[in-house]
């Protein structure tokens, strides 16, 4: 999901701004033609993820093999060995599409596009802070939101990236967020939750694997005086489970499963906890202030990094008992939560949307196509 939602905040943005002259094809790459070998492939990547986030040392082994091998033979050997036949029917439907230019936001499909007979211009967005090796494979344009990563990037791949092919753009957040109120208490009475009380949201990615479940027990034990609201993603049995918990007088708990309004419920929250990631940005849009309970990867580790030290609005707390510690203080002293609410809403001002990154990849689209040098960006 934090590749998916990027993208459709772009194709929104784009589409409102150069719709009228260009044709945008919404591509659900892996599941759209039926072929069973995309379909493996991408199932295949999804229980990398979930592997990555059980097993930890599993998730830095593999991005520290990525970085070993680096970014053309990892590349190699991920796409055609990952999934055997999945390479061939990839191309194969990427040359169906015939399209003039691929936007990507995951690393697969701009390699998919590079190895076309007519190669289409290809640009990248990478959702994280550390261009790791797979999106440093080649592209006509790679963007990234995270000045962390940038820098970096700009520093030790310069054999790569210059100031030509790598943009700085704001994070690419649907364009839904602008439409939620930050009105806490207005946002608690239209989800039903109690308005009054401190509120605590947890979430752990798209599949639900981390320590929210030890979190959400030990304060369900001490009976916290807070909303509780654990969400469970694709992890229904967690979510069964939550919902047979026996709760206390003065702990609200609220278990949500998939959740489609999830910026309305991060705007009505005090505090997020949850594994690093691309979720962290949502809570620091609505200037919420952020518990990091886990890195899953280098890729989560420097994500973490970027809003601990650069944006100060989240704190790393590893161990599920001392962040239910962590909630108390808060409840007890909330004035405590107030420099790293105002540094996440400070950072809110500047650095989310697309637009931006629809005039660059427009920009790079114009390279190709003169008779579009008349539309202004």
């Amino acid at each position: 999901m934090g590749h998916i939602m990027p993208m459709r905040s772009m194709a929104d943005a784009f589409e409102k701004k150069y719709g009228d002259v260009t044709e945008i094809i919404r591509s659900d790459f892996f599941s759209e033609s039926g072929n069973k070998y995309l379909k493996k492939f991408e199932e295949a990547m999804a229980r990398e993820v979930r592997k990555q986030n059980t097993f930890t040392p599993y998730g830095f082994f593999s991005t520290a093999s990525m970085g070993f091998f680096g970014t053309k033979i990892s590349s190699w050997a991920v796409m055609n060995y990952l999934v055997p036949g999945a390479y061939e029917a990839a191309v194969a439907h990427m040359e169906e599409l015939k399209p003039d230019m691929v936007v990507s936001t995951h690393w697969a499909t701009n390699y998919y596009a590079t190895m076309m007979q007519k190669k289409p211009l290809t640009a990248m967005y990478c959702p994280d802070a550390y261009v790791c090796s797979l999106f440093r494979y080649p592209c006509d344009l790679c963007m990234v939101s995270m000045a962390t990563g940038y820098e970096y990037a700009m520093k030790h791949h310069k054999e790569r990236f210059n100031e030509d092919n790598f943009k700085l753009v704001p994070f690419s957040i649907r364009k839904e967020a602008f439409s939620v109120s930050l009105d806490k208490k207005e946002n608690r009475r239209a989800l039903g939750w109690d308005e009054h009380k401190f509120t605590v949201i947890l979430a752990e990615g798209g599949y639900g694997i981390g320590k929210m479940q030890k979190i959400c027990e030990a304060l369900i034990e001490r009976d916290t005086p807070i909303n509780l609201v654990p969400v469970c993603g694709k992890n229904e049995k967690l979510y069964d489970y939550f919902c047979s918990l026996p709760i206390g007088k003065r702990l609200s708990f609220y278990p949500q499963g998939f959740a489609t309004n999830i910026f309305q419920m991060m705007a009505a929250s005090d505090l997020f906890c949850g594994k690093s990631g691309n979720i962290i940005a949502e809570p620091t849009f609505f200037g919420v202030p952020s518990i990091i309970t886990k890195h899953a990867t280098d890729i989560e580790r420097h994500i973490g990094e970027y809003y601990v030290d650069y944006v100060g609005c989240a704190m790393n707390v590893f161990d599920a008992v001392k962040v239910a510690d962590k909630v108390e203080e808060f409840v007890l002293f909330p004035d405590r939560l107030l420099p790293y609410r105002e540094r996440a809403l400070a950072h809110r001002d500047r650095n989310y949307g697309s637009e931006v990154t629809a005039d660059h990849i427009f920009s790079l689209l114009k390279t190709r196509f003169p008779q579009l040098e008349n539309i202004t960006v």
